[in-house]
């Protein structure tokens, strides 16, 4: 049997929030790293630059292509100049995974009104404003695919009304960007990671409540940061070009049920 072709060859992408506030691997890291692997060339996004470095040094080191590039994808300008950098730098765009977003507990009676809007700008608006540079460079070029990072928590909120509203919106995002760009060629998907265990909640989690978590899916086995890069990577890969407006849950079954958390 032949050796199977990288599923990204050849394509660019940009990856937001790519870096990890810990030690570990998040999402985002995961993503850039699975899609140097498969033969992209990745623009490494991240606020902070020594995080978008670190998960640079991670690609380079297994002989990938890609740069470090950092700005706040909350404001229309730098999202401007994240595309126009990764189009300078590789000469187009193909991909892009939307995966900035920041958590808050809190009901809608309780939570701080500006906490609120700050969720919203980061979780959602930043999708918006990175969507509306990065569409029309891929239509220039043919088309393009966009994968969008939800939560579990849109559809099983549990305490966290803002984060849990924002992630529903991303998924209603999704499917809207995906019926309005279809005959431009341009996909639109998102990825609802189950309760994985990454930086961002590695730092509050103690083992007992790490434990609780994965034994409440039917799997019972624990999702890492590596779960949901892989579904990134296929979703933007060509053996997914039939697919658009999809919402994949990568959960370890748990929006099937929940034994105990």
């Amino acid at each position: 049997m032949a050796e199977r072709k990288p599923r990204l060859e050849g394509k660019v992408a940009i990856v937001t929030g790519a870096g990890s506030r810990g030690p570990g691997i998040g999402n985002g890291k995961a993503a850039a790293v699975l899609f140097a692997r498969e033969g992209a060339k990745v623009l490494v996004l991240d606020q902070l630059i020594e995080r978008a470095e670190e998960t640079l040094k991670m690609i380079k080191d297994e002989g990938g292509v890609a740069s470090a590039f950092s700005g706040d994808v909350t404001k229309l300008g730098d999202c401007q100049s994240i595309v126009k950098t990764a189009i300078d730098r590789y000469g187009k765009l193909d991909i892009l995974h939307n995966n900035v977003g920041i958590d808050h507990t809190g009901t809608v009676v309780s939570s701080n009104l500006d906490d609120w809007d700050k969720v919203m700008n980061v979780n959602l608006r930043s999708m918006v404003l990175m969507s509306r540079c990065a569409i029309p460079e891929m239509v220039k070029r043919g088309g393009g695919s966009i994968t969008n990072i939800s939560s579990v928590a849109a559809l099983r909120p549990r305490g966290m009304d803002a984060y849990s509203t924002s992630k529903a919106a991303v998924i209603g995002l999704s499917q809207a960007m995906a019926s309005s760009h279809a005959a431009e060629h341009v996909r639109v998907n998102c990825i609802i990671p189950g309760m994985v265990y990454t930086p961002m909640v590695a730092g509050g989690m103690t083992p007992q409540a790490r434990e609780a978590r994965w034994k409440s899916t039917p799997l019972q086995t624990e999702g890492t940061g590596w779960d949901i890069g892989w579904a990134a990577v296929f979703l933007n890969s060509d053996e997914a070009r039939w697919i658009t407006g999809v919402a994949l849950a990568v959960d370890g079954g748990a929006l099937l049920t929940r034994r105990s958390w």
